[in-house]
């Protein structure tokens, strides 16, 4: 059996934050990609391995002490970002 390469690389997720994450912080947060909205939201986007890798991000922004505002699965041809500024 062969593996797409959505599975290959893991599912796409929009993670949104309240607070502003400088670009310096995506390697830290596994390389996802970085941008704000005009509210001062955060969003992270990008591939996320597993379940455990998803667990795992969520308990490093956890310990930032920056407010989760929602955690969607997104595809990564049609991101959801309201914002097209950003």
């Amino acid at each position: 059996m062969s593996s797409t390469p959505h599975e290959q690389h893991g599912d796409w997720y929009e993670i949104r934050i309240q607070g502003r994450l400088d670009d310096r912080w995506s390697t830290w947060l596994d390389d996802l990609d970085l941008s704000h909205t005009d509210d001062g939201t955060t969003v992270l986007q990008g591939p996320v391995a597993d379940q455990a890798a998803l667990h795992g991000l969520l308990h490093k922004l956890r310990d930032l002490g920056l407010p989760l505002l929602s955690v969607t699965q997104t595809d990564p041809g049609n991101p959801s970002n309201p914002d097209p500024s950003t």
